[in-house]
């Protein structure tokens, strides 16, 4: 094998190894979310990003004959348009930079890709309007350093080039914790940055030469949330479990654990089984790991010093549970929706919602199109793109509703031209409620732009969930299965009664000028419970205006906000 240059079939072949190693991790990666939610989806997010685009290479592929520039489109536009979440819109804009620095090349070799390195986080930085370090947006950018430095260094090996640029990537991505107090209190790296690594360990792989199966589900490359929610399931219906058990444990250390002892013992785990998360901060050691014999984990680690914090769960035995749940949900039937557009209008309205209660409400107050997910899936670029060709009219506002889901509906509309198109970057569905009520027709499209911004800054949002782990964040002690109230900017409250969480929720969201408290109660809460709420808080706030209303919103037991 030629060690010096990469060619379009090569670079195929590694791109879409690259795909199946972050889709073989993704759950991994999910569970390195900071906030103990139900609902971290980092890994989904970034995997059905990339895999969006690997139907399109797999089909190039398929036919064989691939150019670079028939390549680099299908890379490009296929993670541009399926682009999910936060970390799948910066994945898609490091692929589409890139590709920007390959594109004209036939062979691709070390200086060409140390360019592209550079390319690729130049517009993903650009892509984010307030870039954060100690996220994938870093790790990125380490390689990327690197790449150049090997480069003016004369390195031309590929093999070693590449080699080094993950090498020092990866140890840019354990460094993630020491950037970001909130990875460190929660001991994790961060989790977009370790899916980046396993996008670029996957096509180093493929780049050695090693066997990797490159087949690729050609399902549609554009899938609904609401759709893709569906798909997820089946997956999960004919997914095999390789190892069983899933082992958490804490070392508390007796011994050194440098650099060369944490390689060994990584290299021990990797030999009986995968997923695993070794993070060593000064006398302690948190290790993570599925395995069939959990034990063998435990025997090896009691070398390094007593363990604490121990938990087994059983992968295989949670996964037939949850199937066997699922099996006996009646499925409702799905109504087909008229896909002729509207008489055309001057303007029209699109939100992000999830809740039949959520989706009323928006609907009365004259929104368009509802985009089916939040929360529980994201919905990609291409699902925003729909809805825009759904609507007729000359301005679309759109109302995301979720912080994860902003980036998504900013990539939408740079890829519309013939319709103009105005993100309200609503982060809460009380902040996409305020904004929508706020609409005034008389005035011009920036007057209700600027008094839709200003108004929803003044809700303040809380959400009451459950924990799906143990953690200590924001100064929390939290317990799996505890109930939680997430507000704004962090964990509001933590208590293992639903009522108590959100009351203590809506005391530490309330300034002396909110005069009006909305409760959304979800699917898993009576009315008569959210009724018994409703008149706590009542009482609690004589002086304040009290709205209940039914959402219908599944995960999230209540959603609150104060203006």
């Amino acid at each position: 094998m030629d060690s010096y240059t990469i060619d379009a079939g090569l670079m195929a072949r590694m791109f879409l190894a690259g795909a199946k190693n972050l889709e073989s991790k993704k759950e991994w990666i999910n569970e390195l979310n900071v906030f103990p939610v139900p609902d971290g989806d980092t890994g989904t997010n970034m995997t059905m990003t990339i895999m969006a685009a690997a139907r399109e290479v797999s089909a190039l592929y398929d036919v064989g004959d691939i150019d670079m520039v028939s390549l680099c489109k299908a890379i490009s536009s296929g993670s541009l348009r399926g682009a999910r979440g936060n970390s799948g819109v910066i994945l898609s804009q490091l692929f589409r930079g890139f590709t920007k620095g390959v594109k004209e090349c036939q062979e691709i070799t070390v200086p060409v890709l140390a360019t592209a390195f550079e390319k690729a986080v130049e517009t993903a930085y650009k892509a984010v309007m307030k870039p954060k370090e100690g996220t994938i947006l870093t790790v990125a950018k380490g390689g990327a350093v690197k790449a150049r430095e090997l480069a003016d260094a004369g390195v031309t090996d590929l093999s070693e080039f590449l080699g080094q640029v993950i090498a020092h990537a990866d140890e840019v991505l354990l460094q993630t914790p020491e950037m970001l107090p909130v990875l460190k209190q929660a001991g994790v790296v961060d989790s977009g940055g370790q899916g980046l690594m396993q996008v670029l360990k996957g096509a180093y792989d493929a780049y050695l030469g090693k066997e990797i199966d490159l087949t690729v589900d050609k399902g549609d490359a554009a899938v609904s949330g609401k759709a893709a929610g569906a798909a997820g399931y089946g997956a999960q219906a004919s997914a095999e479990i390789k190892f069983g058990y899933c082992t958490e444990f804490i070392i508390m250390l007796n011994k050194v654990f440098n650099i060369k002892t944490e390689m060994d013992f990584k290299a021990y785990l990797e030999s009986i089984g995968d997923s695993i998360v070794v993070v060593a901060d000064e006398d302690v050691v948190k290790v993570h790991v599925h395995t069939n014999d959990p034990g063998l984990a435990i025997q090896k680690a009691l070398k390094y010093g007593a363990l604490s914090n121990m938990k087994i769960d059983n992968m295989r035995l949670e996964h037939q549970e949850k199937l066997f749940r699922m099996s006996k949900q009646e499925e409702k039937p799905v109504e087909e929706e008229d896909d002729l557009p509207g008489p055309k209008k001057d303007v029209g309205f699109i939100a992000v919602s999830v809740g039949s209660g959520i989706a009323e409400i928006f609907k009365g107050l004259g929104v368009d199109y509802i985009i089916e997910g939040g929360q529980t899936m994201n919905p990609s670029t291409e699902d925003m793109l729909n809805a825009i060709d759904k609507v007729n009219a000359d301005t679309i506002f759109i109302l995301p509703n979720n912080k994860n889901i902003i980036l998504a509906a900013n990539q939408a509309q740079s890829l519309v031209k013939d319709k103009k198109i105005v993100v309200i970057p609503t982060k809460t569905v009380p902040q996409g409620i305020t904004a929508v009520i706020n609409y005034v027709p008389g005035l011009s499209v920036e007057e209700n732009e600027e008094t839709m911004l200003s108004e929803m800054k003044a809700v303040a949002t809380g959400q009451v969930t459950y924990a799906v782990r143990d953690t200590n964040i924001d100064g929390q002690e939290i317990r799996q299965g505890d109930f939680m109230g997430l507000g704004d900017h962090g964990i509001l409250s933590v208590g293992t009664a639903i009522s108590s969480v959100a009351l203590r929720m809506v005391e530490a969201m309330m300034t002396e000028e909110k005069e009006l408290i909305s409760v959304y109660y979800g699917e898993e809460i009576t009315e008569e419970d959210a009724e018994k709420l409703r008149n706590q808080i009542g009482e609690k706030y004589p002086d304040c205006d009290i709205e209940l209303q039914y959402g219908g919103q599944p995960i999230y037991y209540y959603i609150i906000s104060a203006e």
